[in-house]
């Protein structure tokens, strides 16, 4: 796709965005962190919800 940015415009951008200060070197994504996080959570909610529940039909 074509920018629609002038060209000394679209340079001041590659300048600013190839700068060290966003050269961040990330760790590579973990899908199964993710997934076993959202499993905790959701587990923890569901217990949280029956312990909540027990103590008002009690």
């Amino acid at each position: 796709m074509a920018s629609r940015l002038y060209p000394e415009d679209q340079k001041r951008v590659e300048e600013y965005l190839n700068s060290p200060l966003h050269q961040v070197e990330r760790k590579p994504f973990r899908v199964w962190w993710l997934l076993l996080a959202i499993v905790a959570v959701i587990t923890g909610l569901g217990l949280l919800a029956r312990f909540l529940a027990a103590l008002v039909i009690a």
